[in-house]
């Protein structure tokens, strides 16, 4: 399904009922915005895994503009605040009320940059694997130089320098770096998942020349005052732990949960824990 807003594009799709029979009347479930990563990827890598959720809660995964299945269109204008006025402009469009908001690595950056900007619109917050500050570059530098290979060294230079010459490139980088993302790195799996997803290199390299090499929400996210579950994977490379523990500490009343036997892409690593955790999270903090 595709949503004509703000002068682009945005293709979304829905998993799971948004009313269901209860007894003798229909119980409305919460609607899930499911916010990707990148940036330049999209949205394909929740699909499947997510579904367990779908009994609590209605999903809704959309690609960002410019990237995945969504228009592409000027690259001046792939920029955060323009993701996060999308977002925005998706709920009115599907008619929602207040949404949870579940982001993922630089989905996770969108999501609380759209908590501090619309928190009235969100009923609940859930950010995994993620930072909150441009810090985050240089803690990857660090990290890959103790843990990577120095073909992966290499990759990840490229990929912070920006030389990149269009999105099959990328994408090869992006599986270069595969083992450092999971614990439970499968060539298989992570070549099948690579083939589903559409890359954007523009998108890319024009967040990071915009955005991931000077924000920081840090002294805005005591503002942040809706129920929020931070999650993070004890081996992640790239959004450390301690990154998360610093969102949780400065967010008012957050959970954290640090998963022992994940890097990265914790939905890979420990796919149960992780849907367990945020079930629970959304029974608990109604």
């Amino acid at each position: 399904m595709r949503a004509r807003i703000r002068g682009t594009e945005l293709y979304f799709d829905i998993e799971g009922m948004g009313l269901v029979p209860d007894g003798p009347r229909m119980r409305e479930k919460p609607v899930m915005f499911v916010v990707h990563g990148g940036p330049g990827a999209d949205h394909a890598s929740h699909k499947g895994g997510m579904t367990p959720l779908a009994d609590q809660a209605q999903l809704v995964y959309f690609d960002h503009r410019g990237q995945g299945r969504s228009a592409r269109g000027p690259k001046e204008t792939y920029t955060l605040e323009n993701n996060v006025e999308d977002m925005e402009a998706l709920r009115l469009h599907l008619g929602l009320d207040r949404i949870v908001v579940m982001g993922t690595s630089y989905g996770g950056m969108v999501a609380m940059a759209y908590a501090l900007e619309y928190q009235r619109n969100i009923s609940h917050l859930i950010l995994v694997a993620t930072a909150a500050s441009h810090r985050l570059i240089d803690r990857a530098k660090r990290i890959v130089a103790e843990r990577g290979t120095e073909q992966q060294r290499a990759a990840c230079e490229r990929l912070w320098a920006g030389e990149i010459e269009g999105d099959a490139q990328f994408a090869e980088l992006l599986q270069i770096l595969g083992p450092l993302y999971s614990t439970t790195f499968d060539p298989q799996k992570a070549n099948e998942a690579g083939a589903r997803t559409i890359y954007s290199v523009d998108a890319w390299n024009v967040g990071l020349e915009r955005f991931m090499r000077r924000f920081d929400f840090t002294p805005r996210l005591p503002e942040i005052a809706v129920p929020t579950l931070v999650i993070a994977g004890r081996h992640d490379w790239i959004c450390p732990p301690d990154l998360s523990e610093e969102i949780a500490r400065l967010i008012p009343g957050a959970d954290l949960r640090i998963f022992e036997r994940s890097s990265h892409w914790v939905r890979a690593d420990e796919p149960r824990a992780l849907l367990d955790a945020v079930a629970g999270f959304l029974a608990e903090r109604r």
